[in-house]
């Protein structure tokens, strides 16, 4: 079996490529990657001693998607990820369009070309900014909570978001790139007939994040506070109370191999959370409680000017995922902080090695 991976040399692309490897007996990977991002060439190095075909180019040029041979299964990895992407000083709207929407119509081609199964990352930024920061939320030990019982807005209870929350603009010219790409993927699935599953995951983490403030939070804070890196609560008070989800790669590789072994099977669902949902949960107060028990305490500066597409708490309900595959995350955010900091004091020049 040929897999091709978009985005192969990224933190996610590659951490699928290298447990897909270990999954199945005789799997061939063929994988795509701008290599623009610094930290790249140290993931191609370690994919090309497994075996797997890395190829350098770009999913905006149909030209370089038409070189990849036909593959039984495409896992879309490629994306510009930061919530910011598009707006000012985060480079332009159109390169995130060309790189996030014309990319993946190009992928969507070479699925009707080849009748290649989908496998698309989309993300919980898809929803409604302005109806999560309506949810009821009270602080409760260093962070937002919840209050269930007193939900007036639909399909959010309190395990989280369902898939049917509001999409409804605002959502970000990142959100925006993302929804449009899984109602184009369900069109082009429609009419040609191909597989097609759509994974809208939370917050991913784990050891060699290319760790950044506007992605990667988890990776970014412990690896910040470790090096002694100035940190800094933005906005809703300056507490740090916010909050999200986080998932290991290697639990959603668990979930794509099962996707993979399934093929078309039509009695599964196309669309549905990954996450690490509220078990995983975590405010950067907690976060930093947790480096201070680990490292020693460290200042954080604190802003509380609010920012356009923040919000407070985001948190994925993913039983849906748990009810049609069986399938539900493993890795505690526990051990997937202790991993980051263990790789944080192993590397310290991490940061400066991968911001880029």
């Amino acid at each position: 079996m040929r897999v091709f991976i978009t985005g192969v040399c990224g933190f996610v692309g590659s951490s699928l490529a290298e447990s897909l490897m270990a999954t199945f007996s005789g799997m061939e990977i063929v994988g795509i990657d701008n290599l623009c991002r610094s930290g790249s060439e140290l993931n191609r190095s370690r994919l090309n001693a497994l075996s797997v075909e890395v190829r350098h180019g770009d999913i905006r040029c149909r030209s370089d998607i038409e070189t990849i041979p036909a593959a039984e299964w495409v896992i879309d990895c490629a994306a510009l990820p930061s919530v910011l992407a598009g707006t000012d000083g985060h480079g332009s709207a159109r390169q995130l369009v060309e790189h996030n929407l014309i990319g993946t119509l190009n992928l969507l081609d070479y699925c009707r070309q080849h009748n290649s199964g989908l496998i698309l990352l989309s993300t919980s930024r898809v929803y409604s900014i302005r109806d999560l920061c309506s949810l009821p939320l009270i602080a409760e030990d260093g962070a937002f909570r919840l209050q269930s019982e007193e939900l007036q807005i639909p399909h959010v209870g309190p395990e989280g978001l369902t898939e049917q929350f509001s999409t409804t603009p605002p959502i970000s010219l990142y959100g925006a790139t993302k929804r449009a790409s899984e109602i184009m993927a369900e069109e082009f699935s429609e009419a040609f007939g191909f597989p097609l599953r759509i994974d809208r995951c939370g917050v991913i983490g784990g050891a060699g994040q290319f760790a950044r403030p506007d992605q990667g939070i988890f990776s970014f804070w412990v690896h910040s506070f470790a090096v002694r890196r100035p940190l800094k609560y933005i906005g809703f008070g300056g507490t740090g109370h916010q909050v999200r989800d986080v998932l290991h790669p290697r639990d959603l590789s668990r979930l794509i191999a099962a996707q993979i072994k399934a093929g078309d099977d039509k009695s599964k669902p196309r669309l549905m959370h990954v996450s690490g949902g509220l078990t995983s949960a975590r405010s950067l107060k907690q976060i930093t409680q947790w480096c201070e028990s680990r490292f020693s305490s460290h200042a954080i500066d604190v802003d509380c000017t609010p920012r356009q597409f923040d919000v407070p708490w985001l948190v994925l309900d993913s039983g849906l995922a748990k009810r049609a595959w069986g399938w539900e995350p493993t890795i505690s955010t526990e051990n997937i902080l202790s991993e980051i900091a263990d790789h944080a004091t192993d590397n310290p020049d991490w940061l400066m090695t991968t911001s880029g």
